[in-house]
């Protein structure tokens, strides 16, 4: 089985392969144009791209053959008793792409915060309207000095592809559990603390930065926010403040292991103002007890003068749960084969990483 490893950055897409060696580039692609998601399904990668004034793109790829441009998730146009709707009615970028649990299904989380579903293998994508018709949308802020809000993470529950989560960039964690046709927000236990103090507990009002669930107990739910890291043990519905995270309880990413329910990382960081690594030293922050406990990675990173922010999707973990890897701002690239024990650096400098995706064939 070849591994391989999909980095998106802001000036690429890089396909990266285990060999006897170590990870080397296989192949390039889109040189030059900013990679915002990325899915490796088997033999089948997507990749969206924000081309700036020419939009949105999305391409794909079977197997050994040609990329090909495929259709990218469009919004009707905005009716007129819609007028007073903060948020535009045209695409931003594509945020977030997974697998549906049924063949040909995808979604997508966009900006402006819309959810599309192909059911078609990404030829076509139809606009969740239940959700965006929904008059709590139009509280949905925007993050990231004025962007639109957006939806980051889309986890589908492998038992049952009707049931979804998606995590909101900032409007919190919202749940179906009809394929969409019905929503509701699980935000309980969470708290903003940038919001003034009346407000710091408003459904609306949590900043997700990242969900991830443990594929083997999906509803083990891990969630990365602004304010503080949490777990769930109840698929979302209500949620536990992790305390015992180190060095810093701020973060953009995380990822579950796939079958251990109390194993997680993440990367933390300064935030804020700041945003960079504390007192400039990459780690990583692992539990193998459900919170209770952390343990601080670095061997094999950085540790003097290091300023690499790690971004939502910068953070992946493969099927096995053993292997790791994660790239940051600076364009640093690190891959761990123990679960974090130690990690190493791949031998190339790449652009700034937004992205990064386990694919087995």
């Amino acid at each position: 089985m070849t591994q391989r490893l999909h980095v998106g950055t802001r000036k690429g897409l890089f396909e990266l392969e285990r060999r006897k060696g170590g990870w080397e580039i296989a192949d390039t692609k889109f040189l030059g144009e900013p990679v915002t998601a990325v899915l490796a399904d088997g033999d089948t990668v997507l990749a969206a791209l924000d081309l700036g004034h020419f939009g949105a793109k999305m391409w794909r790829r079977e197997g050994a053959g040609a990329w090909r441009e495929v259709a990218v998730p469009a919004f009707p146009p905005k009716p007129e008793d819609a007028a007073d709707d903060p948020h535009p009615w045209s695409l931003g970028k594509v945020w977030a792409l997974e697998t549906g649990g049924v063949a040909g299904r995808l979604w997508a989380g966009t900006m402006p915060g819309g959810l599309f579903r192909s059911d078609d293998g990404g030829d076509s994508w139809a606009l969740n309207e239940t959700l965006w018709r929904m008059p709590e949308r139009r509280q949905w802020f925007g993050v990231a000095g004025g962007e639109q809000p957006g939806i980051n993470s889309v986890l589908v529950d492998p038992r049952d592809p009707d049931d979804v989560r998606i995590g909101v960039s900032c409007a919190g964690v919202w749940a179906t559990g009809d394929a969409g046709a019905s929503w509701r927000v699980i935000n309980q236990g969470m708290y903003n603390e940038y919001m003034p103090p009346e407000q710091r507990e408003a459904p609306m009002a949590q900043d997700i930065h990242r969900l991830a669930h443990c594929a083997a107990r999906p509803e083990v739910v891990w969630c990365q926010h602004h304010s503080a890291a949490y777990r769930s043990e109840d698929a979302g519905a209500n949620w536990r403040e992790i305390t015992a995270i180190s060095p810093s309880k701020f973060g953009f990413a995380v990822a579950a292991h796939p079958r251990d329910p109390k194993t997680a990382w993440f990367v933390p960081a300064v935030k804020d103002e700041q945003r960079i690594p504390v007192d400039g030293k990459l780690v990583v922050s692992r539990t193998r007890d459900g919170g209770e406990s952390f343990d601080v990675l670095s061997e094999g990173l950085p540790q003097n003068h290091a300023y690499d922010l790690v971004y939502r999707h910068g953070l992946s973990v493969d099927e096995t749960g053993e292997r790791l890897a994660f790239g940051s701002t600076s364009g640093g690239l690190w891959i761990s084969e123990d679960q974090g024990d130690s990690w190493a650096a791949p031998e190339m400098r790449l652009p700034p990483i937004s992205v990064v995706r386990f694919a087995d064939e």
